[in-house]
């Protein structure tokens, strides 16, 4: 599932935003890209590098490998920025890389998720966002986008949001002018377990405190649900996921049709530019 949702994702970022939600050969062109391959590597990789608690060297590890990735996708130095952090005792680095947008450079979508863990390799507890941030990246590296998309890469979510709240406390109220992101999408154990058929995508609604911003993201949802329904196979709902009841840590597990969650996410192109 997780490559179709991947593929839905990247139609929605090239896109550009746009309202009328029609299908286009040349995207899902693009996002036939997605390579299940691919996914699985990535997948099977994180596992191996063992239990990612932040602050420790297989944490560090991590990073690096992240990082190591995008190098090889064709980013560089100047694409880069490693934001360190203390908080709470403990001490790790958020991994942000930026994609310039072609018209507004200083307007941003923000794709990012976690890759720490703290019981285990956190192959579905981050790895499988991870993977999907990373697939989504090396397939967009080449594809002119109107609005600058930061994927980024958050450590210390286990120990309380540590990585993100400094994110947004030290970089992006930190910033003069505040940064402008049109929309952020967080990816967090995704996809479906690979014994099941895993045919329908769940779209989480904010419903959460500030409720100022809860119609705008409703909205969003909705167009990336269109985008699913246009550009994969998938069925579409709007209820809450139970993650505890299918919770996953082995890649074997994990990978269950992952295509499909990377198709999704690529639809954002259709969706708000």
């Amino acid at each position: 599932m997780t490559k179709r949702i991947i593929l839905s994702f990247i139609i929605f970022i090239s896109l550009q935003f746009i309202r009328a939600q029609t299908f286009i050969q040349a995207y899902q062109d693009r996002a036939n890209k997605v390579s299940q391959s691919n996914i699985n590597s990535y997948l099977q990789e994180f596992e191996a590098l063992g239990v990612k608690r932040t602050g420790t060297t297989q944490n560090t590890n991590t990073f690096n490998w992240i990082k190591n990735k995008y190098t090889s996708f064709g980013y560089t130095t100047s694409d880069f920025f490693e934001h360190s952090w203390t908080a709470s005792g403990y001490s790790s680095k958020n991994l942000i890389v930026t994609k310039t947008g072609t018209l507004y450079p200083n307007k941003f979508v923000i794709v990012c998720g976690h890759f720490d863990s703290i019981n285990g390799p956190g192959t579905n507890d981050n790895g499988s966002g991870t993977s999907i941030i990373l697939e989504l990246a090396r397939i967009l590296k080449d594809v002119p986008t109107e609005y600058s998309i930061k994927f980024i890469h958050f450590s210390g979510e286990e120990q309380g949001l540590l990585g993100s709240s400094r994110y947004v406390s030290q970089v992006v109220n930190g910033t003069n002018p505040k940064m402008d992101i049109k929309v952020v999408v967080n990816l967090d154990q995704v996809g479906g377990l690979a014994t099941k058929a895993n045919t329908k995508l769940y779209h989480d609604r904010d419903q959460a405190s500030p409720t100022s911003n809860n119609a705008a993201a409703a909205t969003v949802v909705q167009e990336l649900a269109n985008c699913t329904l246009l550009y994969s196979p998938l069925a579409v709902d709007f209820d809450q996921i139970m993650f505890l009841s299918n919770r996953m840590e082995r890649s074997s597990q994990a990978i269950g049709n992952m295509r499909a969650v990377t198709t999704t996410l690529m639809s954002i192109q259709q969706m708000i530019f």
